[in-house]
């Protein structure tokens, strides 16, 4: 199918697969127009894969080799969020370009947050307590420790992206000071990040060692697999928090069980996985993480906030809008190639 020339709309047949970004279908489609839109995400996959064979673009968080060869002329996967890691790149027409989305880092750095207080004043005990009928604190029993204030904490980020930067700015503003290691340590700062110390990945354990809360925000790949361990452990603090809301497996899910069922760190807040609930293993890990009293263990939450999905519809509504026009696309992570 030729482009439109610029500034003309050429319609488009749309397929979305994607169950939550269908819930945004009026955002999806507001500009109206000619396009045919199938909104597929509770179709059988027989219906799924003949429209997908039909399909000018496809909005997605995952496209199986299967699919992807079906869909032979599609110019546009658009990915529902920020990792395309499920997407058959390999299987794709050459013209199809690969575009991604954001918008999920301020939710995450709010969890970040506020997992850092429910660990630190002990709120997930505190609250079986006062159910159970008990009731602890520092005026009724000498054990119960004292809880810090944010500003006393030192946070250090593995990872500065777009979630680290976020993080490191509300963490800020909170009064933490803010550390961090990134692949590149002297390339400038994202707007409004302010660092007490930055360091490049070799620096790994200096950031353990001198911080409170320690937040994985790296992308996974065959550098970061595996690179929070048990020598990572050892480094950290006895009563140093993690915090994984990247993937889990950056972090080594046996180092980790065992550094808080023998307390060599003081908690663990777990919103990443490694791997997805099936046969009724939740959460998906192959250790008993439920077991563990200092953890808070969510299902990879922390980005679902409304206007997340919101702005991500919007994203994605523009970006057809663009291809029908023959205009430039934006985050684009594969381009298209051009017919030799």
């Amino acid at each position: 199918m030729s482009a439109a020339p610029a500034g003309a709309v050429e319609p488009l047949r749309i397929v979305v697969t994607d169950p939550i970004i269908s819930r945004f279908q009026d955002v999806l489609t507001h500009d109206g127009g000619a396009h045919r839109w199938d909104i597929a995400a509770a179709w059988s996959p027989e219906r799924k894969r003949d429209a997908l064979e039909r399909a000018d673009v496809v909005v997605c968080s995952s496209l199986a080799p299967a699919e992807a060869e079906r869909a032979a002329n599609l110019r546009l996967v658009h990915v529902t969020g920020a990792g395309y890691d499920k997407i058959a790149l390999d299987h794709l027409a050459p013209q199809a370009a690969v575009a991604n989305t954001f918008h999920h880092a301020r939710p995450i750095a709010e969890h970040v947050l506020m997992v850092t207080l429910m660990l630190s004043r002990n709120v997930v005990r505190a609250d079986r307590d006062v159910r159970r009928g008990q009731w602890h604190t520092i005026a009724t029993a000498g054990d119960v420790p004292f809880h810090p204030i944010l500003a006393d904490l030192t946070l250090g980020l593995v990872g500065l992206g777009s979630i680290g930067a976020e993080v490191a700015r509300v963490a800020a503003a909170m009064g933490m000071e803010v550390r961090a290691v990134r692949r590149n340590p002297s390339a400038p700062l994202p707007e409004g990040v302010q660092l007490a110390w930055v360091g490049a990945k070799p620096d790994l354990h200096e950031l353990l060692a001198s911080s409170d809360v320690v937040v994985v925000t790296v992308p996974l790949d065959a550098d970061t697999r595996g690179m929070i361990g048990a020598t990572e452990f050892a480094a950290m603090k006895p009563t140093a928090l993690l915090i994984n809301v990247a993937r889990g497996p950056v972090v080594d899910q046996a180092a980790l069980f065992e550094a808080l069922r023998g307390q060599r760190i003081a908690g663990a807040g777990i919103d990443v996985w490694w791997g997805a609930p099936a046969d009724g293993i939740i959460p998906p890990a192959e250790l008993p993480f439920a077991s563990l009293a200092n953890t808070v263990l969510t299902p990879h939450h922390s980005g679902h906030a409304r206007i997340t999905f919101e702005r991500r519809a919007q994203d994605i509504a523009a970006n057809i809008r663009r291809l029908a026009r023959g205009e430039e696309l934006r985050n684009v992570v594969r381009e298209p190639v051009a017919a030799g």
